[in-house]
């Protein structure tokens, strides 16, 4: 997700839990309390997400390399099999 898609609907979730606790209690203070609550949460949400993306990224480029290594080492058993019946 684009940092800018972010940005708005962080803000839209934000806006939205501000304003319902407004109705709810009518006090200001529980208003911050539970915007910087709201805040808080969405940006560890956010930053646990990318860990995720980066953590299964990396697996999955570990095991292409995996790979490529298992067929380079195939290939240069073969090569050497070939190697040694040609010689003898």
């Amino acid at each position: 997700m684009p940092f800018r898609s972010f940005f708005c609907l962080l803000l839209l979730l934000v806006g939205a839990s501000a304003l319902t606790s407004y109705f709810v209690s009518h006090s200001i203070r529980s208003v911050v309390v539970t915007t910087m609550g709201a805040w808080l949460l969405l940006q560890v949400a956010y930053f646990a997400s990318m860990l995720f993306l980066i953590w299964r990224s990396s697996r999955a480029q570990s095991g292409r390399q995996k790979g490529k290594r298992f067929d380079h080492c195939q290939e240069a058993r073969y090569q050497s099999q070939a190697y040694h019946e040609g010689n003898k």
